[in-house]
């Protein structure tokens, strides 16, 4: 049976891996180099296909087929990149530059549905939940993302879109979006937009693990002004996502899935918002950490 090879691009690291087989993910190779996305497009190519020999030169495998995690979408009609955050990808070929480069079939997909894939089929999901059929992979950090995992497939929409919770309208106290509209999930329950929040009412900058904790202490009516902003929208966004998906489980990864009260107090907010007289959704935290991207990379092959 052939090894599975995954590569997570990412704006700052680029990581590549083989595993043994979905049944058994051990890994074979793993190798992270340094993307170094301001020199742009051709040299991120270029990084690539240096990887891909790397880690090809120390194993004596060649892949016959690479699936790719990326910090934005493939669009289906197009076939060019669009939503990406490293920006130089925007309007690209990436899959058919990459086929042409390394000379195999490429499959890619976002990170988010990597994320979520990975979780799902050897991660937390598996182990704490087997037998879910529908999960959401959450994103809460820098941005806000999803990822939709049915039967053990990503799911990926007709637009390349599924999953893209962060940029659904919340409120229009979140302000304008990158995106270009105004008052998007992102904008007011990403890890920035919560530190921004705190900062309008302080003028003063400090990381969202410090205002977590002066929440916590009860010392600071300001940083408990922001978690309690936190709670509630998370739970009002959350509870469309159920409404609409009905999922079986979401994984919460990013750096705000770690915040403990996401998974009671948050909770506590989704039920006063689904459209059900109670909540059966599971909510995990992920298993795989910093792997689960290129992991789910992997899987798509």
């Amino acid at each position: 049976m052939d090894k599975l090879w995954g590569i997570d691009l990412g704006g700052t690291k680029t990581e590549g891996v083989i595993i043994e087989s979905v049944e058994n993910p051990e890994i074979i190779f793993r190798k992270r180099i340094p993307t170094e996305s301001e020199k742009g497009y051709e040299h991120i190519l270029d990084r690539i296909f240096e990887l891909v020999k790397m880690i090809s030169t120390n194993t004596g495998i060649k892949p016959k087929k690479i699936g790719f995690g990326t910090p934005g979408v493939l669009d289906p009609c197009t076939q060019t990149m669009k939503n990406c955050n490293t920006t130089c990808l925007n309007g690209r070929p990436l899959k058919n530059d990459l086929e042409k480069i390394l000379g195999i079939p490429c499959v890619i997909t976002n990170d988010a549905n990597c994320f979520a894939l990975a979780e799902a089929v050897i991660g937390a999901v598996k182990e704490k939940v087997p037998g879910a059929r529908i999960i959401f992979g959450v994103i809460m950090g820098t941005g806000v993302g999803g990822g939709i995992v049915v039967d053990g497939k990503a799911l990926y929409g007709c637009q390349g879109i599924a999953g893209e919770w962060g940029h659904n309208f919340l409120d229009s106290s979140g302000g304008p979006c990158y995106c270009g509209k105004t008052g998007c999930v992102e904008t007011i329950i990403s890890g920035p937009a919560l530190q921004n929040y705190y900062k309008s009412l302080t003028n003063n900058n400090i990381s969202l693990d410090e205002i977590v904790n002066r929440h916590k202490s009860q010392k600071d009516k300001n940083a408990s002004l922001t978690i309690e902003r936190l709670l509630e929208y998370f739970g009002k966004a959350m509870a469309n996502v159920i409404n609409i998906l009905d999922p079986d489980v979401i994984v919460l990864g990013g750096g705000l899935g770690n915040i403990d009260l996401l998974y009671n107090e948050g909770i506590e907010c989704i039920k006063k918002h689904v459209f059900n007289n109670r909540l059966e959704t599971v909510f995990l935290k992920p298993k795989l950490g910093d792997s689960a991207g290129v992991f789910g990379a992997a899987l798509l092959v």
